[in-house]
């Protein structure tokens, strides 16, 4: 292979070399960008779930940086690059191979890609490497940028130029977790004015889906989540009512006092079989359930095909809100702007060195979206 030439980029990275560890904080050497790479210098990054799986569970080429919800400043950027230029704010969202019928239409979020692209089986330019103090390569790219350190490299095609007024380091989360959650409601959806809605999951996703709804002047608005502090949040940012599923004798019959004839759409963030089976359960006939959760492999619905098809039920799984991250980020941070989409209240912020904290607060739900800052 060979090397790209130009300054390297010497950099802090939190590595994960087994699966199941804790990251170590480790020096890095990062070569220049090349063709349509981007080097952008890290303000903050989001710790999403899926970081969580991919460091305990789903394969990752090891060793390796995670972290895909950042945001920073550019740096430098590859001779192919024309889109961006040193000193933009941006905020890097996922990865897709911008060729394949769907990302031709628009449509990136359904790259026929999207598993090799995102899940570190994508290569930088050739020439392109990350190493570490013993000069062996660390696998980066994961969701188009490994934002996990100081700097990342990403494409231009999954970096989003935003405003420089906003707080830079706190931005990062809306390139996925943010964005899922209102992109589903907005894009996939595509929920009206007055229409009802019901959320199963108030993390991150669903309490994103929260403020959707709200700024869409959406008619009711329910929310069911077992978590007391994040259903009275739920209600601050525009729910009308929050269940908890634990203390209610019948579920169904607790949300068809709101909707006797059921909600218009339902929205799943758990994956969790029962829980979308309740959701099927709570919308009207010929309504859609969004599914954006992660479910086990081998996760059967306990709903038979028959009970759908004489419902006339669509169910709608959702990859990153169906979003269109050039368009839909600027779109949230304008809304932000106005008012009208307050994530700044789903945040926590922890200092690099404590990025395992952050880890582990994400995982037992102590937060509900932790961002490391630098």
């Amino acid at each position: 292979m060979s090397v790209s030439h130009g300054p390297i980029t010497k950099a802090q990275a939190a590595v994960l070399r087994t699966v199941g560890s804790s990251f170590s904080i480790e020096p890095v050497n990062i070569t220049p960008p090349k063709g349509d790479e981007v080097l952008i210098k890290i303000s903050g990054v989001g710790v999403c779930h899926t970081d969580l799986v991919c460091r305990d569970s789903f394969p990752v080429p090891l060793p390796i940086i995670l972290g895909h919800e950042g945001s920073g400043i550019v740096e430098a950027v590859g001779e192919d690059v024309v889109g961006l230029a040193p000193g933009d704010h941006v905020v890097l969202s996922f990865n897709s191979c911008g060729r394949c019928a769907n990302c031709s239409d628009h449509h990136p979020a359904s790259c026929l890609h999207m598993l090799p692209m995102n899940f570190g089986g994508a290569e930088r330019v050739e020439g392109g490497q990350i190493c570490d103090s013993n000069d062996e390569e660390v696998r980066g790219m994961f969701f188009g940028q490994s934002s996990f350190g100081s700097y990342a490299i990403a494409r231009e095609l999954n970096t989003v130029k935003v405003d420089s007024d906003l707080a830079i380091e706190l931005l990062g989360p809306l390139g996925c977790g943010i964005q899922t959650g209102a992109g589903a409601v907005i894009n996939s959806l595509q929920l009206r004015k007055g229409q009802s809605l019901i959320i199963f999951g108030c993390g991150a996703v669903g309490l994103s889906a929260v403020m959707a709804a709200n700024a869409l002047d959406a008619g009711s608005v329910l929310v069911v989540e077992p978590n007391e502090a994040r259903r009275l949040l739920a209600i601050e940012l525009g729910a009308d009512r929050a269940i908890d599923p634990f203390t209610v004798e019948d579920l169904g019959a607790a949300i068809r006092e709101m909707f006797p004839e059921g909600a218009n759409y339902a929205l799943d963030t758990t994956g969790q079989p029962n829980v979308i089976a309740s959701a099927i359960d709570s919308i009207i006939s010929g309504g859609v359930v969004g599914m954006v959760g992660m479910s086990k492999p081998d996760a059967m619905l306990p709903t038979s095909l028959l009970d759908l098809l004489s419902k006339n039920v669509t169910l709608k799984p959702i990859t990153e809100g169906d979003a269109n991250p050039k368009q839909f980020i600027p779109h949230l941070t304008q809304l932000f702007k106005q008012g009208e989409f307050p994530f700044d209240k789903l945040i926590t912020t922890y200092p690099f060195e404590q990025i395992n904290d952050a880890m582990k607060d994400a995982g037992s739900g102590k937060a509900i979206k932790p961002v490391i800052v630098f």
